[in-house]
């Protein structure tokens, strides 16, 4: 039997001695055996939440963090100039329901954004909900607003404090008054009208603390209108699969419910689909068993489903299913570039391919014929070209790293688009340029990545760099527009954003490159990114920064374990840390798809050896390391975080000249709860980058 030491058993004198003075952190006798290797787990304690130990513990980490931060002078500059360029109107694009179009809009450093309607698109602006109301410091988020078929009523959900627990109200959509309904412990959910109610899915009242205990037993119900939540129906549950999920949705028509299943827990990373027709009271297979295979209901017609599916076609086809007869016939063939998103709307499909990172739109008809290309105004992001069965225009948004957020309405049929609204940022994009490259990972897979900075930039290997990352689920990660972004750009900086293995960028093949016992590739990716752009004289490693939040966490923790020397900084947020004990926690299970489970001997090898929390090693020189987490983050729970810091203040701290430190955020969540936060968060960021570099910048 192999024993881990994990080195941690330091003195608190000794570790007075290093540069930076940490709070002391108890270290427990806590061990497990993983297939016959004991693992030390000393920091377990921190797992509580509600333990005052851990509450204590928190504040102290805070305060070493506050006191650097205050003796950083230019904070309040970078603040203010931050706060300057977020300040311009923001709107999303305006959806139809009925006599009226919806839209959200943002005055400028509202802590949330307003939802708005007119009737026509030209009418008066009403408030329909502003969120800002919802709570003091602005903390309670919309997390979803979902209209009745006929208009006349929405759900509305709310979540408090960053957390992923809903909470949902019914709102009389011509008074625009509550009523009496509250509905509790919601969670991956939509709200799925039907007749006088809809569908949605909670799980049952956590037992514990409602932030890190494991959520299980997901079950869809029903609930009418005017009803309390203990007469909803259950129309859906498996209690032989607790960690699955399963989420309704219906036809526009009503005629039809669908119901989606995975069950990630188990390592499947695809879904099953059901349907039940209106009238019946139970569900027939579309597709029966939950495999890795994914099937998305988009529209139907009639009898006849639209479906998109990666079965057989790895970069997703588009088929239908015919709800009487139980045939397929493929309408869009699977193309070399990866289907990156399907929408229905006026009789017509958008389809949405990715080629290098960059949209490319196709209208197609019912039949799967092709009309028309949308033509983007250059290399970018665009999303949206949703909408109702009958409407004539709909809308759209493009944008990329220089390129400010555009709005266009799409007429469907001149297939003419028109700028709809502008952004109005104070932001001069010919001053700035981007670049996409390709480089070779370790294994000499070319990898892309975009590089911004301002134009003029001298590759004198001294420009402060920050590479941003991620690597995982099958997400890609978009060129896209940041104000945030622009006083790192105004002060010489460059921002690299590399498309990893793991993510969405080319498809199926890309993701499983970067998934489970192939996890490791993810990582090499990201090293060769830094060292590329040490290698072209971007930066050198004295100027370079890494980041990147939940899975991105946990590619930056397991890189500065393996590449200690390729960075200056390090920006951990909200990350995946333990990968020993992640499936414990709330949904953490939902990741085993993606990552394994420790649970699996083969897997468990692959985990230990990357895992942030297990490889930190003493004697090190570790990189400047801001890790950042939040007390209500529910999804990635923040004993990832906490455990990571003090083990790296314990065991690296005494070795290492640069600060270690740990920013818990309070009333927030996995993301920012709000703008004021999310400035706030930035600034320290910025500052942290700048700080450890030797950068001052002028504001």
């Amino acid at each position: 039997m192999k024993v881990l030491y994990f080195s941690l058993f330091m003195t608190l004198p000794y570790l007075m001695q290093a540069q930076y003075q940490y709070p002391p952190a108890r270290m427990s006798d806590q061990t497990d055996n993983y297939h016959g290797e004991i693992i030390r787990d000393p920091y377990r304690w921190l797992e509580d939440d509600h333990a005052e130990e851990t509450k204590n513990w928190v504040i102290m980490e805070n305060e070493v963090t506050a006191s650097y931060f205050e003796k950083i002078p230019y904070i309040d500059e970078l603040t203010h100039r931050l706060n300057a360029l977020y300040n311009y109107p923001k709107y999303s694009s305006p959806f139809r329901k009925g006599d009226y179009y919806y839209y959200y809009y943002n005055s400028g450093l509202q802590n949330q954004s307003v939802l708005y309607r007119t009737k026509g698109l030209n009418g008066t602006p009403e408030i329909v909900l502003d969120p800002n109301t919802f709570s003091a410091d602005g903390t309670t988020k919309l997390a979803g607003f979902s209209l009745s078929k006929n208009g006349d009523y929405a759900a509305v959900y709310f979540s408090k404090g960053g957390s992923d627990w809903s909470e949902a109200k019914i709102l009389d959509m011509k008074s625009l008054k509550y009523l009496g309904d509250t509905l509790s412990w919601i969670k991956v959910s939509g709200a799925a009208w039907q007749d006088d109610g809809f569908y949605y899915s909670r799980y049952p009242a956590p037992e514990g603390s409602a932030l890190a205990s494991k959520n299980e037993n997901h079950k869809v119900y029903y609930h009418r209108i005017g009803q309390s939540q203990d007469k909803d129906r259950l129309i859906f549950e498996d209690p032989a699969s607790p960690q699955s999920f399963n989420i309704a949705s219906t036809t526009d028509d009503e005629q039809y419910t669908i119901l989606s299943r995975s069950d990630r827990g188990k390592g499947l990373d695809g879904n099953a689909l059901f349907f039940m027709k209106k009238g019946e009271k139970t569900f027939r297979p579309i597709v029966s068993e939950i495999s890795d295979f994914d099937y998305s209901f988009i529209d139907n017609y009639g009898d006849d489903f639209v479906i998109v599916t990666n079965a057989g076609a790895p970069n997703k086809k588009v088929m239908i299913f015919n709800a009487n007869t139980g045939k397929w016939k493929t309408i869009i063939q699977e193309k070399k570039e990866p289907l990156q998103a399907v929408s229905s709307a006026g009789g017509k499909l958008f389809v949405s391919y990715m080629q290098d990172v960059s949209t490319h739109v196709y209208v197609y008809d019912i039949n799967g014929k092709q009309e028309n290309e949308i033509l983007m105004p250059g290399p970018g992001n665009a999303g949206g070209f949703g909408g109702e069965r009958n409407d004539k225009t709909i809308f759209y948004t493009f944008t990329s790293f220089t390129y400010p957020s555009v709005i266009y309405s799409y007429n469907i049929a001149s297939g003419k688009s028109t700028v709809y609204r502008k952004s109005e940022v104070d932001f001069n994009s010919d001053d700035y340029e981007t670049r996409q490259v390709f480089y070779p990972s370790k294994d000499g897979t070319k990898i892309p990545m975009f590089i911004v900075y301002k134009k003029g930039l001298t590759l004198n290997s001294a420009n402060p760099t920050l590479l941003y990352g991620y690597g995982g689920f099958n997400i890609s990660l978009n060129p896209g527009f940041s104000p945030l972004l622009i006083p790192f750009l105004e002060q010489g900086g460059v921002y690299a954003q590399a498309n990893l293995r793991g993510g969405g960028e080319y498809g199926e093949a890309w993701h499983e490159q970067g998934m489970k016992l192939k996890k490791q590739n993810v990582f090499d990716d990201f090293i060769a990114a830094g060292e590329y752009l040490i290698r072209e004289k971007y930066c050198n490693s004295e100027h370079l920064a890494l980041r990147g939040g939940s899975n991105g966490g946990l590619l930056v923790g397991a890189v500065i374990n393996q590449r200690p020397d390729l960075a200056k900084v390090a920006i951990p947020q909200v990350g995946v840390m333990d990968m020993l004990r992640f499936q414990k926690f709330t949904i953490g299970w939902n990741w085993i798809a993606d990552y394994g489970s420790s649970d699996n001997e083969a897997e468990f090898k692959v985990l230990r050896s990357y895992s942030p929390l297990h490889n930190i090693r003493a004697g090190v020189n570790y990189p400047a390391t801001l890790v950042t987490t939040a007390d209500h983050d529910d999804r990635v729970v923040p004993a990832h975080s906490f455990k990571y810091a003090a083990t790296l203040q314990s065991v690296a701290g005494p070795s290492t000249t640069n600060p270690l430190l740990i920013r818990i955020d309070v009333n927030s969540g996995h993301g920012a709860s709000n703008t004021k936060k999310n400035i706030e968060t930035m600034a320290h960021i910025y500052a942290f980058i700048w700080s450890n570099m030797g950068f001052i910048p002028k504001f």
